[in-house]
């Protein structure tokens, strides 16, 4: 079979539909979340083949105004593999086992999924990406957002760029998503018969460390950097998650730092100078809003010492050859802040 392929900015290797594919409608749930707002910015490239994404607390809505779709698509996450609960066997592959350590919500969305889908004799599918690289309003569970105002705040006060963990979390691989890149996933597997009743992982497919990745963005910033202290006189906290590890062997996971993001946020001296930086550019936010909430997701992700590796095996097999540089992507991301003004102008 041949297959053309394309590139869209930075994100390469993408499928090319026929032109034949038309006339389909979508409706995108959560459509104002990180994920959502990409789904609709990569349909909106193509309004003639749009597919159908629903979340499943929308379904019993349909199926009483009978309007049922022909393909049902539900992004779960990461957590499904049970990351969340300390280290599992990698790369997380699509055929690996529930996690039964303790409840997933995940289990029960992707059965319910499934029984609807059979009830009607329609197709479902589901993705699963890990950490999600893309640019809202709202920026609960983003890495860039706060890792942006950290770079800027650090340059305005004459400070480097300061990493936080320690040095085996600088080195684990980490699989990011961006969710540009998800979204040119998930409009493939809806307009693909053959992958009907199947998930997939959702990743970049690039080789991502902090290690590679901090030096690059404070180069971004124009600004110094420091990586973990490795010195005999470095002193590291740790929290060790309370579970024994879902590969089944080994110690438990282990968050180990230097210092938080959240800590950092909480200083009067950097709180004054995002309210200087922030009045100077008028940017939307004069004042940081749920600190916890914004850079705690973010410290949990620069201060895991065991790797998130999500393989893209399947979808190559199946067809999909997309990919993005995660580096890149993180960057670009900084720059739709930009635009939404929510981090200045970048150097």
């Amino acid at each position: 079979m041949t297959q053309v392929i394309q590139t869209k900015s930075i994100y390469h290797g993408l499928p090319e539909f026929s032109q034949d594919i038309n006339g389909l409608t979508a409706i995108v749930t959560g459509s104002n979340g990180i994920s959502g707002a990409h789904q609709l910015k990569v349909l909106c490239e193509s309004p003639q083949n749009t597919p159908a994404q629903l979340l499943s607390h929308f379904l019993e809505c349909l199926e009483i105004n009978k309007t049922i779709p022909k393909r049902v698509l539900l992004q779960l996450g990461a957590k499904y593999y049970g990351v969340h609960l300390g280290p599992t066997v990698f790369p997380q592959e699509e055929s690996d086992p529930r996690v039964l350590m303790g409840p997933n919500f995940y289990y029960n969305q992707e059965d319910y999924l499934k029984a609807f889908a059979q009830k009607h004799g329609i197709g479902w599918n589901t993705t699963r990406p890990s950490h999600i690289l893309g640019a809202v309003p709202d920026a609960a569970m983003n890495l860039c957002y706060p890792l942006g105002i950290y770079a800027t705040v650090q340059k305005h006060l004459n400070l480097p760029l300061e990493y936080p963990g320690d040095p085996v979390a600088w080195e684990q691989p980490i699989s990011l998503s961006s969710a540009q890149a998800n979204s040119y996933l998930s409009e493939w597997i809806v307009l693909t018969e053959d992958v009907k009743d199947e998930s997939f992982n959702a990743a970049d497919d690039y080789s991502f460390s902090w290690s590679k990745f901090w030096p690059k963005l404070a180069e971004r910033f124009d600004m110094q950097w420091r990586g973990p202290d490795t010195s005999d006189r470095a002193t590291y906290q740790s929290i060790t998650l309370p579970n024994r590890p879902p590969r089944g062997y080994g110690s438990p996971g282990a968050l180990r730092f230097r210092f938080t993001l959240v800590e950092w946020a909480k200083e009067p001296e950097v709180q004054k100078a995002w309210g200087e930086i922030a009045e100077r550019h008028g940017l939307r936010e004069k004042k940081f809003r749920d600190v916890d909430r914004v850079f705690g997701f973010t410290d949990q992700a620069v201060s895991m010492t065991y790797p998130i590796q999500l393989s893209m095996a399947k979808a190559k097999k199946k067809g999909y050859f997309g990919f993005v540089d995660s580096t890149e992507s993180f960057l670009h991301v900084m720059s739709d802040f930009v635009e939404l003004q929510m981090l200045p102008a970048l150097p």
